[in-house]
């Protein structure tokens, strides 16, 4: 199934981001601190997290960070956020 893709979003809150798709399916985004390991853990970094874009319908950071608009899309309509724990 082809999911729509990500056209805005914008931080929140600490590792917190409102998001919007292209089909107008709206919601928030919560990134748990047990979740940022790996290539995630620069996330942590609240000047990094800050710089939250939204790159070829996904929401990216630079160093090639990002996060599959697809189970974002399927948790935000079904519950109006996705938590990552």
């Amino acid at each position: 199934m082809a999911y729509p893709d990500v056209v805005e979003a914008r931080v929140v809150g600490d590792l917190a981001f409102s998001v919007r798709f292209a089909d107008g399916v709206e919601g928030r985004v919560l990134l748990r601190p047990s979740h940022l390991y790996g290539v995630f853990e620069r996330l942590r970094d609240p000047l990094f997290f800050n710089r939250l874009a939204v790159t070829e319908g996904f929401v990216s950071w630079p160093d090639d960070i990002d996060l599959a608009p697809d189970a974002m899309y399927e948790a935000i309509r079904r519950d109006g956020t996705w938590v990552l724990k």
